[in-house]
C-alpha cells in the first residue's frame, strides 16, 4: 500500500487516479500509523511552499517524513513535493523539510528559449529529461520520453544529488535525491505512458524493500 501524503496541498486525487489505473493499492493519508505501514509514501503537491510547510508542520507529518525516511521508507516527491524535500524556498522565504541538501530558486525572467525570447514564468508544457546518474525511477523509459512541468520555481540540490536535469532558458535540475527518496519537478501522474511507468517502477522498488525486511 502507498500513502499519499495528505497535507491539503493539492493534487492528490490525480495521483490516485493514476495509481489506481495501474491497479496501485493506495490511500490518501495523514494518519502517521498508516504512513508507517505502508510500503511507501508519495508526496505531492499544487501550491505554495510556507502554506505546504504550515500544514505540514501543525499536522506533525513534517517530523514523519522524516522519521520514515530515515527508516528507509521510499519516498516520491511530484513538483511541490520536489521542492519542499529542499531546505529553503525563497517563495515566502520558508524554511523547508532538509531532507535533501540545497534549496529552490525562481525561473529568472531575463532568460530566454532557442530564438532568444524570453521564457514564460510559470514554465508549463511538455519537456524531457537528461539524466544525470543512474536512477531507478526510469527503467524502461525511452530517453526521448517527455513529461508534464508546471512550475515557478525550481529545485537546486547539492550537485552529488542532482539525477536529471530539463532545459528551459538555462538547464535546472529536474530530478533529484538518491535510492529510496526521489523528488521530480514534473507531473508523472499528468505524463501519460511514461509518467505511469515512473510510477509503477517506484512501487516495484517499494515492494523489493518492503519484502527485504
Amino acid at each position: 500500500m502507498l500513502s499519499i501524503l495528505d497535507y491539503r496541498a493539492g493534487n492528490l486525487t490525480s495521483v490516485r487516479r493514476a495509481l489506481d489505473y495501474l491497479g496501485i493499492p493506495c490511500t490518501i493519508t495523514a494518519d502517521p500509523q498508516e504512513i508507517e505501514s505502508g510500503s511507501g509514501i508519495i508526496f505531492p503537491g499544487v501550491g505554495a511552499a510556507g502554506t505546504a510547510m504550515h500544514h505540514l508542520q501543525a499536522s506533525g507529518l513534517d517530523r514523519v517524513l522524516h522519521e520514515q525516511t530515515q527508516k528507509g521508507k521510499p519516498l516520491l516527491g511530484i513538483c511541490l513535493g520536489c521542492q519542499i524535500v529542499l531546505d529553503y524556498s525563497p517563495e515566502n522565504d520558508t524554511r523547508t523539510l532538509g531532507l535533501v541538501p540545497g534549496r529552490c530558486e525562481r525561473f529568472d525572467d531575463q532568460w530566454t528559449d532557442g530564438q532568444g525570447l524570453p521564457i514564460n514564468i510559470p514554465h508549463m508544457g511538455w519537456n524531457n529529461i537528461r539524466l544525470q546518474a543512474p536512477c531507478r525511477l526510469f527503467t524502461d523509459i525511452a530517453d526521448e520520453a517527455a513529461f508534464y512541468f508546471v512550475h515557478s520555481y525550481y529545485p537546486a540540490p547539492e550537485a552529488e544529488y542532482v539525477l536529471g536535469t530539463t532545459e528551459y532558458g538555462q538547464s535546472f535540475c529536474s530530478v533529484l535525491g538518491r535510492p529510496g527518496l526521489w523528488a521530480v519537478q514534473f507531473h508523472p501522474e499528468k505524463s501519460g505512458r511514461p509518467g505511469l511507468k515512473l510510477l509503477s517502477n517506484f512501487y516495484q522498488y517499494c515492494l523489493e524493500v518492503a519484502g527485504a525486511q
